[in-house]
């Protein structure tokens, strides 16, 4: 049985090297991309501070549909180029928003996030899906933040058997 380790976020290096360490421990023998995505998904939402939702949205036929995911519900489908999600799809990089009331076409699925970081999911040249985080803190992800959540999104990508949508 895994079980988590408290893990020190006042150091954010050192945060991500010990995430990293247990996704690759949780995910270690399983295949599944969605099982892989719902055990992510609970994992940050559970280690990470101040969020309010975490998980991954999938393509399905050309547009972002809701996969798994911890926090209220949530949109269901996203077309590519709307909202964060559906921007860091088109532009195929992350994005970074420290203020989702100053994002142009932002889509509130939850009146209560004021930030959100997206990090698409690429794999064999397809973005196959997004790894999406809210918080409901102003500025709350960073530069350090992205390259953590980056390093997740491969690490679920290196685990997980996926398709194109």
């Amino acid at each position: 049985m895994f079980e988590t380790r408290v893990v020190d976020s006042t150091d954010k290096a050192a945060f991500y090297r010990e995430l990293g360490e247990q996704l690759q421990a949780l995910l270690s023998g399983e295949t599944d991309a969605i099982a892989n995505a719902a055990n992510t998904s609970a994992l940050l939402f559970h280690l990470m501070p101040d969020l309010n939702w975490a998980g991954f949205y999938l393509m399905r036929d050309g547009e972002l549909v809701l996969g798994p995911f911890q926090g209220k519900p949530a949109c269901v489908r996203i077309p590519v180029g709307r909202g964060v999600c559906g921007t860091a799809v088109e532009r195929r990089s992350s994005v970074l928003v420290a203020d989702v009331h100053a994002f142009p076409g932002h889509i509130a699925c939850d009146a209560a996030s004021r930030s959100e970081l997206v990090v698409p999911l690429i794999k064999d040249g397809a973005v196959i899906g997004v790894i999406d985080l809210d918080s409901p803190h102003e500025g709350r992800f960073d530069a350090l933040d992205q390259d953590g959540i980056e390093a997740v999104a491969a690490i679920y990508l290196s685990a997980s058997e996926v398709s194109r949508g």
